[in-house]
């Protein structure tokens, strides 16, 4: 029964831990993205190698950030994981079925520009935020 009551005064504890790890690796993911986007023109003129090590490095903060999110999702409470999940259920539906069309639009030659992956990522993101704030405030 103490144990139970323990873990329960650290949970919130835990969650601040996990959520700001998850926020450090996010950040570094964001940071190498950057740097495998802009490094070539900016900083390497170009090179092969340090772009090819720069995106290498991208996709192994990325590959660790997502067992974050992994752990992150696994120390929440059954309440947290339902919104997460629903969150993240909402999320992949906008990113699936908006990707497609956006793409459409513009093969079409419906709009002027040329689809970028950073306005889809944007979107999802912006999804995510909210149906997770809608979610926490649906049970509150």
């Amino acid at each position: 029964m103490d144990k139970l009551k323990a873990d329960s005064n650290n949970y919130p504890t835990r969650i601040a831990k996990g959520s700001l790890h998850l926020l450090c690796w996010t950040a570094t993911w964001v940071a190498t993205t950057a740097l495998a986007a802009f490094g070539p023109r900016f900083i390497w003129d170009f090179a092969t190698l340090p772009t090819i090590f720069a995106i290498l490095v991208n996709l192994g903060i990325g590959f660790r950030m997502i067992l974050q999110i992994k752990r992150y999702v696994q120390a929440l409470d059954e309440l947290g994981q339902k919104i997460f999940l629903n969150a993240a259920s909402i999320t992949l539906g906008v990113g699936l079925v908006c990707g497609p069309s956006y793409t459409l639009l513009a093969s079409q030659k419906l709009m002027s520009f040329q689809p970028e992956i950073g306005d889809l990522m944007m979107l999802m993101s912006l999804t995510f935020v909210a149906a997770n704030y809608v979610g926490t405030r649906k049970y509150r």
